[in-house]
């Protein structure tokens, strides 16, 4: 005997098929990543297809991609649809740039960091890791922060009538 397949799952049914928590299933449905239906009591129905649409989110988020990013793609996909290998070559052709970029950024940060590691000075005058290419040396001596978007949201706080914070 054969058993029936349920057109529609349960968030517990969902998270034990998918691996994902029953609270990300939730946070994913928040954030408009799946859909549910209510039933007469209130409890959410997932349609079979969301398996795939969930398997997509963690493929996804696995190699850094944001959720909203994965949901602006998602977005083009009918609801009820699932995700089909065309589709995900589309969304990994879109990706590409970003990722490729992220990997180039990730590689030279390894390479200062082991260049760092290398020279052991721990100088912020000389370090290239720390205050590359001596930008500090601009700001005048003393100590400075090393942080520049800190120090433009610093800058741009409203001072007190004695010009102090």
């Amino acid at each position: 005997m054969v058993a029936e397949i349920a057109a529609e799952l349960t968030v517990g049914q969902l998270a034990e098929r998918s691996g994902v928590s029953t609270s990300a299933l939730r946070f994913y449905e928040r954030q408009g990543l799946i859909h549910s239906r209510r039933t007469a009591g209130g409890q959410r129905r997932y349609d079979r297809t969301t398996l795939r649409r969930v398997a997509f989110i963690r493929a996804s988020q696995s190699v850094g991609i944001p959720l909203a990013l994965i949901g602006e793609v998602l977005g083009f996909l009918p609801e009820g649809t699932p995700p089909t290998k065309a589709f995900w070559v589309r969304a990994s052709q879109c990706w590409s740039d970003a990722l490729n970029e992220r990997i180039a950024k990730m590689e030279r940060m390894r390479d200062r960091f082991t260049a760092c590691i290398g020279c052991g000075c721990l100088s912020l005058e000389e370090c290239a890791l720390v205050n590359p290419d001596d930008a500090l040396a601009a700001e005048g001596p003393g100590a400075h922060l090393l942080d520049a978007t800190a120090q433009r949201r610093r800058a741009r706080r409203p001072r007190g009538p004695a010009g102090g914070r």
